[in-house]
Parts: structure tokens; C-alpha cells; sequence
């Protein structure tokens, strides 16, 4: 799962732009998005070498940042001391109220939600998969307070911002458990939420796709239905998907169970429609090639493929999609080991410093 921007939750009136809410903050987000965690920690190391960062959250947004790259560039013992040295996250340290001359009338605390997200995942990327999936349920106890919190005050803002955390903590510890194939505990999950009226169409259809490991067709197309009614009843819309990602969505959905019904034809169809309606859908395009290479088009799959790194390259470049690109290439291709070597080039030029190139298997 990707990790959550370090930065705190969107400027108000209060902030006319980034740089009003951290020491150069603008520049952070602009390393991030590009995907330049060498430059971030760079930039960190100079700021905090020339005593740039004045104030406790300055400090807090910077050290995220750190955090966040070293857990981008895979160097995670690293981020596990850093993040170490806050010690204790309810510490009076890190509470506004605690410098009511800095932040006059501000309370709670000053601590990151990506600093929270990547204090759980460290553990699991560190080989101790138990201590990580224990804070995660943690973290998922805090956010659900939070949110009572913010209901009970009406604060519906700061309930979507919420309720989106509980949902990428919830995404996050179902795909762990499906890791380990411990289909009972994502059912489990999946289904709470659904008897609670909670009804993300994401969600929704992850609970079908869990129905079609465990070889319940009948029950994930009963889940994929529910989805679709859910976007007629056009639900769901305010907290969790624009129309177009809800639409794809459905399409998605639909291609999936004629896949597994090898109704390639029909996948293509509904995958053509994904593409139309968002041509930066990277699933849909993925899938698709594959469809048109179970068709045995190897040629179309492998020009759909490349049409979209060449096309969108900060969107398609994906370890998943080039692995798939390679693999055509080795059954299309004599040569392939160029071709590939010529792709790997390519794409240690374009690709953020967090891409795995390896995975052309040059």
C-alpha cells in the first residue's frame, strides 16, 4: 500500500499556501510527488545541519519525510531509528496546547497520520510481521475514536479525512492477511463493516475477490452486484470515489468474473470501456494485455503495454505491469534480452528512485 503524504491535512484560510504550514514544505511535496527520496533526504540532512527548522512541528513534518524516504528507498532499519527517537507518540511534547505562544488556540496532536501508518508497516517490513499487525490494529482503534470524536462535534470534514484513514488501514491489513492466504480474518473484516452500514464500493469488492480465492463464485458476483447498485443508488460518492474510478469499478468487477470464466472477449470489452472513460486506468490496461495474450495477440498486448509507458510513464510505470511486459517480451521475442536490457535503460532514467528495476530480470 502506498503510504500517506507526510504533510498535515490541507491549508485553510489560515494558510495561504504550503510554506506558511512548514520550512520550505512546497519543495518537500514537489521531491515526493516526482518521487526524488534521494534529494528529500538531502534536503533534510541540510536543513537540520543549518538549524532551518524553528519550531516542534517543523521538526515532526521533516522527520516524516525522512522516514518516508528511507521507507521508499527500501532502507528500513534506518527509518525504524529515526522514527524510534520520538519515543512515545502521546508524549505532552508533541501537543500543540503544550507552546500556546507558537500555536495560540490550537489543541491535539502534531504527530503525522503517515508517521502513525509507517510506525505499523516498519515492523512487518523488518520481518516481524505479528508486533506490525498489532499496531496496525492499534492505529485502527485511535482512528475509529477519532472519528466518534468528530461526530459527536459535527465536524463532518474531519470525518471524511478520518473515515479515508480507517479505510486505507482496513485495505491495508486485509491485503496482510490475504498475504498469508487467512481468508477468514479478511471476511471478518470486510463483513463488520458491511453489517454497519459502512459501504465502500472498494471494500465491497475486495470481500468478492476474497469470495473467488476461496472458489465462492456465486457470492462474489452477489458482492460485484451490490457494488453496481450501490453506484445506481449513486452512494458512496462523498467519502471514497469520484464517477469515473466508481464506474471502472464496475467494469472491473465484471471483467473479472468472466476471466475467471476465460471469457476473454468479454474482459477485453469491459476493460475497452475502463480505458475509454480514464486512459490512465493502469489496471485496466494491464488486464487487458493479459486478456489479449490468453487470446494469444501477443503482438496487441505487447503494444498496449509499451503505448502506456510511453504514454502516461508516471502513471504506468508499475513493477507489476513492466514484469508482465517482460514476460511477452520472452515469449514473443528470440532477442527478449535486449529488448529488456533497452527497457531497463529507459527506465533508470524516468522511474522515481523507489522503482525496482529488477524487475525486468535483465
Amino acid at each position: 500500500m502506498e503510504e500517506p503524504s507526510p504533510s498535515p491535512d490541507p491549508p485553510t484560510n489560515q494558510f495561504g499556501s504550503l510554506n506558511d504550514l512548514a520550512h520550505e514544505l512546497a519543495s518537500l511535496e514537489d521531491l515526493a510527488t516526482r518521487g526524488s527520496w534521494r534529494s528529500i533526504l538531502d534536503k533534510v540532512s541540510r536543513a537540520r545541519s543549518l538549524n532551518l527548522l524553528t519550531s516542534p512541528h517543523d521538526h515532526l513534518i521533516y522527520l516524516s519525510y525522512n522516514v518516508l524516504a528511507f521507507s521508499k528507498l527500501r532502507r528500513f532499519s534506518e527509518a525504524s531509528n529515526e522514527i524510534d527517537t520520538l519515543d512515545d507518540f502521546n508524549s505532552n511534547y508533541y501537543k500543540y496546547e503544550t507552546y500556546p505562544r507558537l500555536y495560540p488556540n490550537r489543541s491535539g496532536s502534531m504527530i503525522p497520520f503517515s508517521l502513525r501508518f509507517i510506525h505499523a508497516q516498519l515492523p512487518i517490513k523488518l520481518g516481524n510481521r505479528q508486533e506490525g499487525l498489532d499496531r496496525f490494529y492499534l492505529l485502527l482503534k485511535f482512528i475509529r475514536e477519532k472519528i466518534k470524536e468528530k461526530e459527536s462535534n459535527n465536524l463532518r470534514d474531519s470525518v471524511r479525512i478520518w473515515k479515508r484513514r480507517e479505510n486505507s488501514i482496513l485495505n491495508c491489513l486485509i491485503g496482510h492477511h490475504l498475504g498469508d492466504k487467512e481468508f477468514s480474518l479478511c471476511l471478518d473484516l470486510i463483513k463488520d463493516l458491511i453489517n454497519r452500514d459502512y459501504l465502500d464500493p472498494v471494500l465491497v469488492s475486495k470481500l468478492g475477490y476474497i469470495q473467488m480465492q476461496i472458489g465462492d463464485i456465486e457470492g462474489a458476483k452477489g458482492s460485484f452486484n451490490r457494488v453496481e447498485t450501490m453506484l445506481n443508488e449513486k452512494r458512496s460518492y462523498e467519502y471514497f470515489l469520484g464517477e469515473v474510478q466508481f464506474r471502472n469499478l464496475v467494469n472491473r468487477n465484471k471483467a473479472l468474473v468472466y476471466l475467471v470464466g476465460k471469457d476473454y472477449v468479454s474482459a477485453v470489452r469491459e476493460y475497452e470501456e475502463c480505458i475509454e472513460r480514464d486512459h490512465t486506468d493502469v489496471v485496466a490496461l494491464n488486464n487487458k494485455a493479459l486478456c489479449l495474450m490468453y487470446l494469444r495477440d501477443l503482438s496487441d498486448s505487447i503494444k498496449l503495454l509499451e503505448k502506456a509507458l510511453e504514454r502516461i510513464p508516471t502513471i504506468a510505470l508499475d513493477e507489476t505491469l513492466v514484469i508482465n511486459l517482460c514476460s511477452m517480451y520472452e515469449l514473443a521475442y528470440v532477442n527478449h534480452s535486449e529488448i529488456k536490457r533497452t527497457l531497463n535503460n529507459w527506465i533508470v532514467h524516468v522511474a522515481p528512485d523507489d522503482f525496482d528495476a529488477s524487475c525486468t530480470r535483465v
